[in-house]
């Protein structure tokens, strides 16, 4: 499998979810939100912080397994891959993150 953590930077972050949030949905911004606040904290060790670059990283790339633009189904491995890493790393997912991400959600999209 490629390794997508090179692709993760924070303006290419913030350029996709502006581009792609309302056709995304709220469900993959949160994760998105969710990590990126996880990977931010200082707490959070360098593997999980790797981890989390490479599920952003997967996110942000236009062309992966499903593109991005396809209908209907565009998302659903993003879907996948940001479960995935929630999962491995829930362990240093804090509830300030989850907090953060949900308050950022309510804001974007009401």
């Amino acid at each position: 499998m490629k390794d997508f953590s090179g692709a993760f930077n924070e303006p290419s972050l913030w350029e996709k979810v502006k581009a792609s949030a309302t056709k995304a949905g709220k469900e993959v911004i949160k994760k998105v939100l969710t990590l990126y606040y996880c990977c931010c904290d200082e707490d959070t060790p360098v593997w999980a912080k790797t981890v989390i670059a490479g599920a952003l990283g997967y996110f942000i790339v236009p062309l992966d397994a499903i593109p991005d633009f396809t209908p209907v189904v565009g998302f659903s491995d993003d879907v996948g891959v940001l479960g995935t890493a929630l999962v491995t790393v829930a362990a240093h997912v804090k509830p300030e993150h989850k907090e953060k991400a949900e308050k950022k959600v309510r804001v974007w999209f009401g």
